[in-house]
């Protein structure tokens, strides 16, 4: 489970003396527990569930490496970029671009669509069977053009 294999890497970074890693690896423990209070009842969270909040986290550090190119901060670039790359370990691997297009025509196909009107649709199966691993703006580009 993604879980335990957080918790043994930030014990092997503190033991190894790696801070950066530590840092990185507390900071999605945080996001982890941040998902774990909306239920309670949860112990361990599911893999599905860390995916999603890694993801987020993945977001939260690409946005700030583009707001920190836009300033010139290259340092400040360079240590978010060591922290995406931390946080990705733990990410499923992504869709490549001609396997997001397989997927949006395979998806187009099955359903029938036609239009523009079928996006939403569309849409919400493509994103259903990428299942976290497509991203997002892609594949909405590859829907609205297949649609168009």
């Amino acid at each position: 489970m993604l879980e335990e294999r957080l918790n043994e890497d930030m014990k092997a970074a503190l033991k190894g003396g790696d801070q950066a890693r530590l840092s990185t690896l507390r900071m999605l423990r945080s996001a982890l527990l941040l998902e774990k209070k909306k239920d309670v009842s949860i112990t361990t969270l599911p893999d599905s569930d860390c995916v999603r909040a890694f993801q987020s986290y993945a977001k939260k550090l690409k946005d700030a490496i583009a707001e920190y190119e836009k300033l010139g901060k290259s340092e400040d670039v360079a240590k978010l970029r060591g922290e995406l790359g931390v946080v990705e370990e733990y990410l499923p691997s992504m869709l490549s671009e001609s396997e997001s297009r397989e997927l949006v025509r395979a998806v187009i196909a099955e359903l029938g669509a036609t239009s523009m009107k079928d996006m939403g649709r569309v849409m919400k199966e493509v994103t259903a069977r990428a299942q976290g691993r497509g991203e997002g703006k892609l594949l909405s580009d590859l829907v609205r053009s297949s649609l168009a």
